[in-house]
């Protein structure tokens, strides 16, 4: 899933696409679009250039493009870029990888 995208974040920010859930229940149940809850995982399609500290030491990101992460259902500011939606949030908002 991993694409090109025309944007860079800025400083400690990340750009993820979501993973949609699944639409069916372990037991079969078809789930309709409006009763899905938004999917907290994703992929990290951009990273911004990291954080500087109070001596002015560039710190960059631990996550990196093409990384699954987790994080919280309301976390970031969704946007739309060139017809498609994903999320921008720092890097601080993401709760964690997901192990491949």
């Amino acid at each position: 899933m991993t694409s090109t995208v025309n944007f860079v974040p800025l400083k400690d920010r990340v750009l993820l696409k979501r993973v949609d859930q699944e639409a069916k229940t372990p037991g079969g149940i078809i789930i309709p679009d409006t009763a899905k809850e938004k999917p907290v995982e994703g992929e990290v399609l951009a990273v911004g250039s990291g954080v500087r500290d109070e001596q002015g030491n560039l710190h960059s990101l631990e996550v990196k493009v093409g990384d699954k992460v987790l994080f919280s259902k309301w976390g970031g500011n969704e946007v739309k870029i060139d017809g498609c939606d994903y999320v921008i949030m720092k890097e601080s908002d993401i709760l964690g990888i997901l192990n491949k």
